[in-house]
């Protein structure tokens, strides 16, 4: 499993950040004690301090402070070169002096040939628990990562303390006088523990050479680099603090060793700047790739700043860490140390915990196969909430993680704030809040999960009808506004909003509503009494306010029709006065059919219930036809035909289709017997004489001759 570097941008800038909260100070306590005597009298005195002052003051101790360091370096050195600095003032002694260096040169080759040498012989196993990383699906890749990756560190440092036994056991029996382990080579062990300690927690982060115990997800050559270079800087520093500087106070002189330590001091601090300087670009193409690849949102804004500023909150924390050193000589590196160690240990078990979170929330959720078939919607309505309830956890850890790094550095006690009463509100709230809205969200499923239940034609009682779709899907949105609604009201109560002036407000406002939206009042009215008594229903064929289509958005204020044309139409409630429904229990179709006045009757009876018999034995038309044909007889003697009336009973919706069927076959068995169906004819009047009588109409039809050519 891989990581990314989202979140190296809190990693820097909380580390660094709270340094700037640690005050100088003094290393005499006679004029510490002087210092803030004077400082209340002045208080007493004066009106506090503003912050401008307060900040100028810091400033202008923390550069005092620095330029005595520097001072003090300065003539030390030149007294050494001089030759004032005398083997006197430390007893120093040339023989002594040769004889503890050769022993303690000694400890240290053959501890860190020990050291070396356990390390090469359990490479091999080192590479097993890479490969056991990418072994297998089980458990999730994080937590196998995290197990390998800690078994590999507990065996790192199995090896150190190794190494560190093996040294003192040489130094103590083998070297120097048998049976006492000196000074010189306690101060390297103690030295070479603590410092390969820390090497074994930054190989954890960055394995250059096993790929598959590397927990920041970055390139074996950036993984390589970083570590030698924090690796370089960690031994200079710690080797030569810890291990240097007292052996100098001890055989030399106490003068030269606080040289050599802020000499130290300066060089790591300015290798640290050219490193950091030097390679900054290197970095920043490898976290705006990153970025890049991440979806957008706060991730892809953090990091591309991160990666325009990451070396200015690096120089940033070196240079607060180079401050205290020389503001706080005595504990400046155990505090920098355990809160730098403190630091890097909750945002690496933040960022694994948000992993395995991302790796069991972020995925999708799979049913059974069973519960699927009862419930097809239930899984893809639950893993569309779990990115909120995944960006929720991870918002609570990441809060959580900013009060551990504060409390790493002083600036804040998670347990007092805790205890106090601002601390118990706000957890217990935000605990309170996260209860509501799992309750709110398990309501809303299970209360889905009913409604689809009942709507599943395989899990339900069979096919719902129409008016159960409709009124179900009315109360599923009723149901999802009231539970909105009440959620929101708990939650505002919860978080200390008095609600009772927003119920008030809302009453207020919804009798205002109802005066000026009177239309809007009867639509809502007249749609719940037409639902209540079913006047149609979502799919039906209906005629309302003069419109004639199919119903397909039936809502508790309108419906929407869709007509033969194609044109949707939405009409109010409130301007239906009558609504017709084409698609209740049954429908007929009746159809008048005109014969000429020379045709017989019975026989147009007889080949009217012929073509009824042809359609009811047609396979497409025979399910849809419930009776018998209803022939009526003669319903008008018209002016140009005798009409007979005749209706066919069918299935609901379905006349219109049955009756074009119908239709077609009256026209073919008309046909067939002769059966003349009038149609509009011309008559043409020549006019008339004064006697009565009609002048003769001299009509000629001529044959066109074959023999003449048209002309």
């Amino acid at each position: 499993m891989t990581f990314t570097l989202r979140y190296l941008l809190i990693l820097v800038s909380l580390v660094c950040t709270p340094l700037a909260l640690a005050e100088p100070a003094s290393t005499d306590p006679a004029a510490d004690s002087a210092h803030i005597e004077s400082l209340t009298a002045e208080t007493d005195a004066e009106a506090p301090l503003s912050l401008p002052r307060k900040l100028a003051q810091l400033s202008s101790s923390i550069a005092a402070d620095m330029g005595q360091q520097v001072i003090h370096l300065a003539s030390t050195a030149r007294d050494l070169l001089s030759g004032e600095l005398t083997g006197s003032e430390s007893g120093f002694d040339s023989v002594v002096f040769t004889d503890a260096a050769l022993n303690l040169g000694m400890v240290i080759l053959s501890t860190l040939a020990v050291f070396f040498l356990v390390r090469r012989l359990t490479r091999p196993l080192f590479a097993v628990f890479s490969r056991w990383t990418g072994a297998g699906a089980r458990p999730t890749p994080v937590l196998r990562l995290v197990l390998c990756v800690a078994l590999a560190t507990v065996l790192d440092l199995l090896l150190v303390v190794l190494a560190y036994v093996s040294g003192s056991l040489i130094g103590t029996f083998l070297i120097g006088e048998s049976g006492e382990l000196t000074t010189r080579a306690s101060l390297f062990l103690n030295a070479f523990l603590i410092i390969e300690g820390l090497k074994v927690g930054i190989r954890m982060l960055l394995q250059s050479e096993h790929q598959g115990l590397r927990l920041l997800a970055i390139d074996a050559n950036e993984a390589e680099f970083w570590n030698r270079w924090i690796g370089k800087l960690i031994s200079l520093v710690g080797y030569g603090l810890m291990t240097l500087v007292p052996l100098i106070n001890l055989y030399l002189s106490k003068t030269l060793g606080e040289a050599v330590g802020t000499l130290i001091t300066l060089l790591a601090y300015g290798y640290a700047m050219t490193v950091v300087l030097k390679h900054r670009n290197r970095l920043r193409m490898a976290i705006e790739l990153r970025a890049n690849n991440t979806e957008g949102g706060i991730a892809q804004v953090l990091l591309k700043l991160l990666s325009r500023s990451w070396h200015l909150l690096a120089i940033a924390y070196f240079t607060l860490v180079l401050v205290l050193t020389f503001t706080r000589p005595e504990d400046a590196l155990p505090f920098v140390l355990l809160a730098t160690i403190k630091g890097i240990a909750a945002i690496v078990a933040g960022l694994l915990l948000s992993t395995l979170l991302g790796q069991t929330l972020g995925r999708r959720l799979t049913l059974s196969d069973e519960l699927k078939h009862k419930l097809p919607l239930l899984e893809s309505r639950i893993n569309s909430y779990l990115p909120s309830a995944l960006y929720f956890l991870r918002a609570i850890l990441f809060v959580f993680v900013v009060m551990l790094i504060l409390g790493a550095w002083g600036a804040f006690n998670i347990s007092d704030w805790l205890a106090s009463e601002i601390g118990r509100m706000l957890v217990g709230k935000t605990i309170a809040i996260a209860v509501i809205l799992t309750v709110a969200f398990a309501a809303w499923v299970a209360l889905a999960s009913v409604i689809e239940h009942k709507l599943n034609p395989e899990t339900g009682t069979g096919e719902p009808s129409p008016r159960i779709k409709t009124l179900l899907a009315l109360f599923r949105n009723a149901a999802a506004i009231t539970l909105i609604t009440m959620t929101g009201m708990v939650v505002l109560s919860e978080i200390g909003i008095n609600i009772g002036p927003l119920i008030a407000g809302a009453g207020v406002l919804g009798l205002a509503i109802g005066f000026g939206s009177q239309k809007l009042v009867q639509d809502i009215i007249t749609g719940v009494f037409i639902q209540l008594e079913n006047a149609m229903n979502t799919g039906d064929i209906v005629t309302v306010g003069g419109i004639t289509g199919t119903a397909e958005r039936l809502s508790i204020r309108s419906v929407g029709i869709r007509d033969l044309n194609g044109t949707y139409h939405l009409i109010p409630f409130s301007s239906v006065d009558t609504v017709s429904n084409y698609m209740r229990e049954f429908g007929y179709h009746v159809g008048v059919y005109g014969i000429a006045y020379r045709e017989s009757i019975d026989e147009a009876i007889i080949h009217l219930q012929n073509a009824f018999e042809e359609l009811a034995a047609n396979e497409e038309t025979k399910s849809k036809i419930l009776e018998p044909i209803e022939i009526s007889g003669v319903t008008a003697l018209a002016d140009s035909s005798v009409n007979i009336r005749v209706r066919i009973k069918t299935t609901p919706g379905d006349q219109f289709s049955v009756g074009r069927a119908y239709n077609r076959l009256v026209k073919i068995h008309f046909d067939n017997a002769g059966i003349e169906i009038p149609f509009p004819h011309t008559t043409l009047y020549f006019g008339q004489e004064k006697n009565g009588s009609a002048p003769p109409a001299n009509l000629r039809l001529e044959q066109p001759n074959p023999t003449q050519e048209p002309t």
